[in-house]
């Protein structure tokens, strides 16, 4: 197993070494974007393809010059979350595999641009039905068994089967996507962490997650 390095900021900002990293953390299958390319699929992150706004910053939907549409997280300036968890995350999730996580395509690094780029789930996240009177009225017991199902798969991927063992460390309704058959998806691993593998139980030291 690969051990990702910490990164310092600056180094994190020279895009070679960056990339070079990203090979040797066997993150080859994640693609490098320009800045650019997501600029143009978001329309110039236009207001009406904001799709939400989370700790790490806010979430774009685009599409690329080839049709594919995307989900573009863009840290923000003012972010409670920074550079560890950018990296984190692409270090991370990069080698996790199950159809109940959300699955992240690539990233973008230039200057001061922060940017993951991950599939689009049209249903967007699990509080935008519980949280409203005519969207909740589509969880029928069935749904709700279903998406029970797919985060529990998830979970137990993470911490039993996956060849990484990992703590989520801040699993919330928003943090459950949805596709377009209400597939759930665990999302958002900027604070997750990883332990040893015969180790079965972890004390992560301080309080983290948000509301």
């Amino acid at each position: 197993m690969t051990i990702p390095r910490l990164f310092t900021s600056e180094e994190l900002l020279r895009d070679t070494a960056w990339k070079d990293q990203m090979k040797e953390d066997d993150t080859s299958n994640l693609v490098v974007y320009d800045f650019d390319s997501i600029r143009l699929a978001t329309d110039n992150f236009n207001v009406k393809n904001k799709l939400g706004q989370g700790g790490f910053g806010p979430v774009y939907k685009g599409k690329l010059n080839d049709g594919k549409e995307i989900a573009a997280k863009r840290l923000s300036s003012n972010s409670g979350q920074g550079i560890a968890e950018f990296k984190n995350e692409i270090l991370l999730i990069s080698k996790l595999q199950h159809r109940n996580l959300v699955r992240l395509l690539g990233c973008c690094i230039e200057e001061e641009e922060k940017i993951l780029v991950y599939e689009y789930l049209p249903n967007k996240s699990l509080d935008t039905f519980l949280f409203d009177s005519k969207e909740k009225a589509k969880l029928s017991w069935s749904v709700r068994f279903h998406i029970i199902q797919g985060v529990a798969r998830g979970l137990l991927y993470l911490h039993h089967d996956s060849c990484l063992r990992v703590i989520h460390r801040d699993l919330k309704v928003s943090n459950i996507l949805l596709d377009e058959k209400m597939n759930p998806k665990i999302s958002d691993f900027g604070l997750s962490r990883m332990f040893e593998g015969t180790q079965v139980l972890v004390n992560t030291h301080k309080v983290v997650g948000t509301l």
